[in-house]
């Protein structure tokens, strides 16, 4: 076994259609992608582990406005903000999830403290909240949240559904933030976060949370994270369903997440993408819509990010 480490990352599935993207927009893209590499990468830099190297790039873009988590979340249909978020150790296949939070800075900790604090999984709402609080996380105030790119989009998408004249605009019905790595020892992780769908009704929660849907991790196979529409990668358990076709059907992870992307998310119209990272460190970003904001690095070699 080789001892070097990968990182994949991911802005989401849900990007701007390439007509509408201007250059200043697409190079910010760019550039805040190349940040979050350079979060993760120097934590494996560090020998740190592939979990805490992927748990700081989803932080690092959480605190980015461009992309659909954190800082940058969506809205729900009233007006508020319900985050979801899940991490996932290949070492031991424990994780922890949290969904419909609101409050934490970085709500992919708030997951990790649910893993690393209690006996359970998955945690809502104010339980999730006060796990947060326990485990000392930074909280923000609404104002932190507020960015009037995401309240001028949830205006415009009530309208047009007043209007009936609502679009089938990715960039409205999915974005999603996250990391895989492989670290120096072999080891795989995963961690996603999301603010979920412009206008979702409120309580409404997307496979990022769900463990085997949008979040997977098993040094065996490889680690996963999805964006897209989340009850299609929901419909199809999308994470676990290429760890199985690893595991049982001795696919590479190339053909399996291709298989499933390419072939049976589209098969039930679902739309999006995932990034993939196997125990050897090769990596897979499929996807079946217009772009994927996703960045590539591996240990000794050049840093890589794409839009389209």
């Amino acid at each position: 076994m080789t001892r070097s480490f990968t990182l994949a990352v991911h802005g989401g599935a849900g990007v701007m259609p390439r007509a509408q993207m201007t250059p200043e927009r697409e190079a910010a893209c760019h550039a805040a992608l190349a940040r979050v590499l350079a979060a993760g990468e120097a934590v494996l830099a560090a020998d740190g582990t592939a979990l805490d190297a992927a748990v700081a790039a989803v932080c690092a873009l959480e605190d980015e406005p461009l992309f659909n988590a954190g800082r940058g979340a969506v809205y729900t249909r009233e007006g508020r903000q319900e985050m979801d978020a899940a991490v996932m150790d290949g070492r031991d296949r424990r994780a922890g999830a949290v969904a419909g939070l609101f409050g934490p800075r970085n709500p992919v900790l708030a997951a990790r403290a649910v893993m690393e604090t209690t006996d359970h999984v998955l945690m809502m709402g104010e339980g999730a909240l006060a796990v947060a609080r326990a485990a000392g996380l930074d909280l923000a105030e609404p104002d932190y949240f507020f960015t009037q790119e995401r309240w001028d989009t949830l205006q415009e998408t009530l309208r047009m559904e007043r209007e009936g004249v609502l679009d089938d605009d990715p960039s409205r019905r999915h974005g999603t933030v996250g990391a895989v790595a492989r670290d120096r020892d072999g080891n795989v992780a995963a961690a996603t976060s999301t603010g979920g769908m412009t206008a979702k009704r409120p309580g409404r929660v997307g496979d990022s949370p769900v463990i085997g849907a949008g979040t997977h991790a098993d040094n065996a196979t490889c680690a996963t994270s999805a964006t897209g529409d989340g009850e299609a990668f929901l419909r199809l358990c999308v994470a676990h369903e290429i760890d199985a076709r690893m595991r049982l059907a001795g696919l590479s992870l190339a053909q399996a997440a291709e298989q499933v992307v390419m072939s049976d998310l589209a098969a039930i119209g679902g739309s999006g993408g995932l990034i993939a990272v196997d125990r050897d460190g090769r990596v897979s970003m499929p996807f079946n819509c217009e772009g994927m904001y996703r960045g590539v690095l591996t240990e000794g070699q050049s840093p890589e990010t794409s839009v389209y």
